[in-house]
Formats: structure tokens, sequence, C-alpha cells
């Protein structure tokens, strides 16, 4: 079904209802396993929706997801074309934020690393469920859903530097409230400033490997430093959004002459009212997932300030990778839906922020519990993607086959030395052999020739919440 074009680069060609081609970014290693579940068949699906444009993509990471795969990247002409909530995904905005710290990984010993771990499970509620006890946290959600994280620092919750460092300077324009549920509203007040379940996670990192020197110390990373990765989302609000807008979706798609392959692919036009609907929503959710992120900083740096006497993190990067954002590729606007997959703006575009005009931003790739994590750079070859990377290594056993085949000791064994906040057997579904190799996955993008590595970080201690 794939026709290799070159190393790296593969070609699923148009076929049956296909309006498109499709391409998979992927090492010959990788490609087996796409036969063994239904990415392949989704990123077919995808190719078949009204107003597509160019391609669709998958990126290394690819596997199974929800209407469009985890891992796939799909564009449609504006205004013509569609907006699909499944082809952004449950959860609007997951993303990762990468914190520098004052401190050397050295100066920190086993205890005090357990001490820190502790001290952050305090702070930052973790696990399904979870919820924000802060009252006046909480009535901030009107604001942050409309101003994003904006609305936080007028109360305090971070530093105005902050902003040049997040995507989108931390807020989408468009939101409107009253495209959101009761429902959706209440789940977004108790989650914010929550870490969630799954594949979510703090991360305590050391920098251990530079590969572009200059590069590095622009983006304010060194070798031996202590770093604080964050990789969350919208939690239950983002869910609710997607769950409600699907059926939503799928209801109006008929009368706009929009027929899907698949539910999950629920579709209307981006001009109809349901469309516009959808995305004033989910921008709304994406302000409420980058302020969740941004607040969960704030408890960082209180924990910081607590355990080790300063609390000066520094902001890297800040990026979303299950969103649509309207774009302009090819002298066309364009809607790009980016579902597990990341922006990456290489330098000198203008969609940039000002702090990265001159280098492009920090692209930011987080391997799985227990792996290394990367700090790439786009090149200008970005654009053969609609300027999208993978979001991290992607599955590679689901995860009920994951606590199946996976035992306490093999995760014991794949961790060593790293600290885990919780018992191993509660989170074997997130085991590094629940994965696919991050190292291979990042060979593939750097030999594709789509992005470079500028850094390499290690785990020290990981803070998970049960699912």
């Amino acid at each position: 079904m794939l026709e290799k074009i070159k190393d790296n680069l593969y070609l699923l060609p148009k076929q049956g209802k296909m309006q498109v081609d499709g391409y998979v970014i992927a090492h010959s290693k990788l490609i087996p396993a796409l036969y063994n579940d239904e990415s392949l068949k989704q990123l077919q699906n995808a190719a078949s929706i009204p107003g597509v444009y160019r391609a669709v993509y998958g990126m290394p990471d690819l596997h199974e997801g929800f209407g469009l795969p985890i891992g796939g990247v799909m564009a449609t002409v504006l205004p013509e074309g569609v907006i699909s909530a499944g082809a952004v995904g449950m959860d609007i905005n997951c993303g990762v934020r990468l914190l520098t710290t004052p401190f050397a990984a050295r100066e920190l010993s086993r205890e005090r690393l357990r001490k820190l771990v502790s001290a952050i499970e305090r702070y930052v509620p973790a696990g399904v469920g979870k919820k924000n006890r802060e009252k006046e946290v909480r009535k901030l959600l009107p604001q942050v859903l409309v101003h994003g994280v904006r609305a936080l620092l007028e109360e305090g919750y971070g530093i105005e530097e902050d902003l040049a460092k997040i995507e989108e300077g931390g807020v989408m324009p468009g939101a409107d409230l009253k495209a959101l549920s009761e429902t959706a509203l209440s789940r977004g007040a108790e989650g914010l400033g929550t870490l969630g379940g799954g594949n979510h996670f703090i991360e305590l990192q050391e920098v251990v490997e530079i590969r572009e020197k200059q590069l590095a110390e622009r983006y304010g990373l060194y070798p031996g430093q202590l770093c604080v990765m964050v990789h969350t989302g919208s939690r239950g609000l983002g869910h609710q959004v997607c769950t409600e807008y699907t059926e939503i979706l799928y209801r109006a798609g008929p009368k706009y002459r929009v027929n899907v392959p698949a539910k999950g692919l629920a579709a209307v036009p981006f001009s109809s009212p349901e469309g516009k609907q959808y995305y004033q929503a989910m921008v709304a959710v994406a302000n409420f997932a980058y302020a969740n992120r941004q607040l969960i900083t704030y408890y960082l740096r209180l924990v910081f300030k607590e355990q080790l006497g300063d609390g000066k993190l520094d902001l890297v990067y800040d990026l979303a990778h299950n969103i649509a954002k309207i774009e302009v590729h090819d002298e066309r606007t364009v809607l790009v839906h980016r579902k597990g997959a990341t922006r990456a703006l290489p330098a000198g575009h203008r969609a940039n922020l000002p702090a990265f005009k001159e280098t492009g931003h920090p692209v930011l790739i987080p391997g799985s519990m227990g792996t290394k994590s990367y700090v790439l750079r786009a090149t200008p070859q970005i654009t053969l993607t609609f300027n999208s990377l993978n979001h991290g290594a992607g599955r590679s056993m689901s995860r009920k086959a994951s606590i199946k085949n996976i035992t306490v000791s093999d995760l014991k064994q794949a961790l060593g030395e790293i600290l885990l906040n919780e018992k191993p057997e509660a989170v074997l579904d997130e085991a590094p052999q629940a994965y696919k190799d991050i190292d291979l996955v990042i060979e593939t993008v750097t030999g594709a020739g789509l992005a470079e590595v500028v850094a390499i970080l290690k785990p020290l201690a990981v803070i998970k919440g049960k699912d």
C-alpha cells in the first residue's frame, strides 16, 4: 500500500474516494507496525474529506486514533473547506512546555529530588478526575477561555516575559463562551491547574547533550542544566467539547452534502454556523490549555522557591499538538488540523514570535516515560508537511495490550534510576516498551531533512497521575 519515494518518505497513493495523496514520514523500521492498526486507513479517510488540500501527512509517531490518526496532518482550503472536531482530537491543545532552572542537575541529591517530586504532587493535582480546589482559580475560567494566559498574568500567576515564549502569545482570538455547554464549563472550572492522567507528565530533566551550541544558548539551554518539562492539555473540558461537537457535526454534515467515511471525521464547512461555532469553542478550549500549563508553571515556581530557595524558572517555549489553525500555505489560506503533530516554524517564518524570528522557535519532542526528550529546530524543508513535525514517540502497543504484556519488572528495568511518583503497576500502559523508539523517530525527521537536533534531555524524575 505504501510506496517508498526515498529514505524516510513514503507515498500513500490516491485511490477510491481519496481526493489527494497521502505521505508518511517514517524510517523503514517503523513501516511494518503501520499495517497492524487502522492508521493508514484513517489517513485515506482524511484524504477523502471535502476541500482537503494538497496532501495528508503521517508523522513518524503515526498510530491509530479517533478519526484522524494520531500523528496526522490535514489541511482544508478556506472558506469552502471543512472543519472536523475529530481531526483535532479529544484533548484540544494538548501540548508541551519546557522550563529552565538556575540549578545544575548534579546539585540535586536523590533525596532532594524525592522532596521536589513530593512537593510538586502537593501543588499540582495529578490523575483522571483530580480537581483544582482553589476557588479563586476556578472563578477565572471565563476570562481564561477568552484571554488565555493574559488573564492569569493579570492576577499574578506568571510574569510578562512568559508571553513572549508561548505559541500564539498564549491566546487565540475568536473564542465565544456561548459555544460551550454548561457541562463543558463545569468540567473546565475544576480542571484548571491540573495535570491529568494517561501520557501527561511533569518531568525533571537534565540537558545531557548540545548539538547546536549557539542556538541552544539562544534558547537558554546549557549542558548539565536542570529543566522541567510539562505535558498536559485541556483536561475534561476538551474531551467534552470534542464529544459534543463530533455529534453536532455528524448530524449537520449531510445538509451541506458533507459525507464522511467515519464518524470520527465528522465535519461541516468552516463557514457554516456549526463550523464557526465549533471553531469558537475550540479556540476557547485552546486558550484554557495554554493557561493550564501556565498555572502549573506558577505552582512549579512556588515549589522550587520553597524547596530550593530559588523559583526562577524561565520558559523556553510552549506549543500545542492537537489543534486546528488558520494558516497560509502556497499562498492559499487553509485550516491545518494537527492531531498529535506539532507546528514547527523555521527561522524567518512570519508567524514566529518576535523572540524567534531569527532562529525559528524550539520544537519540543518528549520521548516516552523514561526515555530522552529532544529540542529541535525546523529547516526550510518543513514546508513539505505544512510546517509540521511529530509530537512524541507514538504508541506501538495499545493500553490494554501494554497492561497485559508488560510486567512491573520490565518497567522497573526500563526506568533504572529514574524516580517515579506512582507505583509502577499503576502506569504500565505508559511504559517505554509501549512506545516507538524515540531515537529512531528523531532520526527519521532529521534524515528527511525536516529538522535538526539542538539539545537532548534525559529524565531524572517523572510525575504522573493514575487513569
